[in-house]
């Protein structure tokens, strides 16, 4: 558990899936990096707003929307209201929405969902359930309501991706760069050095690698960290060595970054990951919103998809 300045957080993993994390929230403060994921999030927000950047796009979700990010999209993460907001996640890998799909005959290829805040109360109500049966440690629950709750938004709201259209077009340099800081996490190159081993001016570098990834070549780099670390993490090893093999300063360096990403220390996700159940049944209880009062959802001007809080978590 995390929890600073009345903000709480608890990871843990899947009870019935132990390859999905769980994460059950709630910020004011805390903000998320521009920062991408090897699998989905899937979120519920239970009460507040969040609001995120996707794609240049800024989104707001309020009580009872579902929040859906594909892979290896850059996105963020901040309150959308003075209260902040609260949440619960799953992070489920590329492998289990995958043979999801597969089970009731979709096309062939990577799930994509279009949009990343859905109105589907149906959808909301299994992924509740399911996300309640994970924090009380019943696996069969928990596994076959998440798998029931993905598989109608698979259904309604999934397609095929485009396949990493970012990958495909990234020019010749914009590859090599990135292939250099993979192989040099711990001694990286300045921008200068890292542009004239791929032939290129820095500043038209710079340029065409925010372009084809979503992040400046130093934010790439510490995205390549976090995401080694988590990694090392999971093979047991302790935080300052983690730090040490991936590049950081020191320990706090890592828990900066590594929470900038994952809402949690190092400490917490790898102390979560030996769990199957939260660490208590109701850790807090979520912002009362102002009755009645109207939280628009989606791009913030957009009247399509709006919510009316109440004073508390829906039931």
């Amino acid at each position: 558990m995390s929890a600073v300045s009345g903000e709480l957080a608890h990871y843990w993993s899947h009870p019935g899936l132990p390859d999905v994390g769980l994460l059950r929230a709630r910020f004011v403060t805390h903000r998320f990096g521009r920062h991408a994921h090897e699998g989905y999030t899937v979120g519920l927000i239970e009460s507040g707003v969040e609001e995120f950047h996707r794609e240049g796009t800024l989104m707001r979700a309020g009580p009872g929307a579902v929040v859906i990010v594909n892979p290896e999209t850059v996105h963020t993460g901040h309150a959308g209201v003075p209260e902040g907001w609260a949440y619960r996640a799953a992070y489920p890998p590329v492998a289990v929405l995958t043979e999801i799909a597969a089970e009731f005959g979709a096309r062939p290829g990577t799930p994509y969902f279009r949009d990343a805040v859905i109105d589907d109360p149906q959808s909301a109500r299994l992924l509740r359930a399911a996300y309640r049966a994970a924090q009380h440690g019943d696996a069969l629950a928990a596994a076959s309501r998440l798998r029931s709750a993905l598989a109608g938004l698979l259904h309604r709201h999934g397609g095929v991706s485009p396949e990493r259209r970012r990958d495909r077009c990234a020019p010749t340099a914009v590859r090599a760069a990135r292939d250099i800081l993979h192989e040099r996490l711990v001694d990286p190159p300045s921008l200068e050095e890292l542009a004239r081993e791929v032939g290129a001016r820095p500043f038209t570098l710079l340029k065409a690698f925010r372009a084809a990834t979503g992040l400046p070549p130093h934010a790439y780099l510490n995205h390549l960290r976090v995401r080694r670390a988590r990694h090392l993490l999971d093979e047991g090893l302790r935080a300052a060595e983690v730090a040490a093999r991936t590049g950081f300063a020191d320990q706090a360096h890592l828990t900066r970054h590594f929470k900038r990403t994952f809402g949690v220390p190092p400490g917490a996700y790898q102390l979560g990951r030996t769990r199957v159940s939260a660490p208590s049944p109701e850790p807090w209880t979520s912002t009362p919103e102002e009755p009645g009062k109207p939280v628009k959802l989606g791009k913030p001007g957009d009247p399509a998809i709006t919510f009316k809080t109440g004073p508390g978590p829906l039931p």
